[in-house]
Formats: structure tokens, sequence, C-alpha cells
């Protein structure tokens, strides 16, 4: 299930991104003040600008709206990492600039994500399939510019598990930003992060020599 398979009836493909949009931003309000089960599709359709039919013109149900807030995440995400790594590097700068330039799209993003986390259980099984495919493709770039970036030779299976570091640190950074903005920015935030990853690959370099 994509984005282009939530059935329109509008043929107008920039005219239903637009509108999409326009219900993605007020649906993520919606859904922080008072959870996707509470909200209704009429408050969607006011706090998007336009009617309850319209919104109908656009979607099938409210579990849609939820979707279509999903899938624009990680899309955003997959063209911020993808404008972020250049697979043709090969030095440890190639992995602090993905971080760096993931953690700022966490923060940009933080009331989706934490939306979609919240919601995304009540999404259907194909749908939730489809999210967490996202997730594992999200994950593999992460995985590929770690291979690509440390010198030494890491194993598949810590590759993997530095790569679910690296995109849980940066959630992180929204999921606890009550607490965590009150002793970082994200600039201190990000730093820190990413001086403890490189200790712990030295350390463990140092271990195995």
């Amino acid at each position: 299930m994509a984005e282009n398979q939530v059935p329109s009836s509008i043929k107008d493909e920039v005219l239903v991104m637009k509108r999409r949009n326009q219900m993605i931003k007020g649906a993520v309000t919606l859904f922080i003040e008072k959870g996707f089960h509470k909200t209704t599709t009429r408050e969607i359709a006011k706090a998007s600008g336009f009617s309850i039919g319209t919104l109908y013109e656009y979607i099938r149900k409210k579990e849609d709206v939820l979707f279509l807030v999903c899938d624009s995440i990680y899309q955003r995400v997959k063209e911020r990492m993808e404008a972020s790594i250049d697979p043709t590097q090969t030095s440890i700068k190639s992995l602090i600039h993905a971080i760096q330039s993931y953690f700022q799209l966490m923060d940009d993003m933080q009331d989706e994500v934490l939306v979609m986390y919240q919601e995304v259980k009540s999404l259907s099984r194909e749908a939730q399939e489809y999210v967490l495919q996202k997730e594992r493709d999200m994950v593999a770039m992460l995985e590929q510019v770690i291979l690509n970036s440390l010198p030494e030779h890491h194993s598949k299976e810590e590759v993997k598990l530095i790569a679910n570091n690296i995109f849980v640190q940066g959630q992180m950074w929204g999921f606890r930003r009550w607490i965590l903005q009150r002793s970082f920015t994200l600039e201190s935030y990000t730093d820190g992060q990413i001086q403890l990853l490189l200790q712990g690959l030295d350390t463990k370099e140092k271990e195995r020599s």
C-alpha cells in the first residue's frame, strides 16, 4: 500500500498532493492534541481548510489520513538521507554528515514522528507492514553508509546494530524532548551521540588489536 494507492476521486495529481499535504498538517496537530481515535474526520477537514465533502474526495476513511501522515514522514526521511549520503564517499566524515542530517530531520518532524509511533497500531495490517518496510529501508541506508565509512571490518550483525542505534537515537530527540531539551540543544545532542558512537567503535577496535 502506497500513497498513490489511497483512492481519490480527483484526477489532478498536483491538486491531490496539495490537499493531502494540507490534511497531513491539520491531522498531526489534532492527533497530538486529541489522539487519533478521538479526532473526527470533520475536525480534520476543518483543520485542513476545507469541507468534509471535499475531504472525502481525497480519502476513503480516517485511517487513510493516518497512513498518509506515516508515508509522508518516511518519504521525507528517505529524500533527506539520499541527499546527504554519497555512496562513493568512504570516510568517517560521510557517516557524521549522514547522522547530522538525519537528526536535524527528526527535529524538524518531531511532532509527526511522535504521532506515527503513538498511532501506527491503528493502521490496517497491510498498512503497518508497508510502514515497517519503509523503516527497514531507512535502516538499510544507514547500514550502507556505515559500511562505506568505517575503516575497519565489522560483522553484518554489528553494522545492523549500529544503524538501528543511530535510527532510534534520532527519534529519541523527539520522544524525550521534554527531558532532553532542558539539557541539550540539537547540536550538542547530535555531537554527543556522534562522540559516543566513535568512542565505542575506537574502543572496540583497540580490544581487537
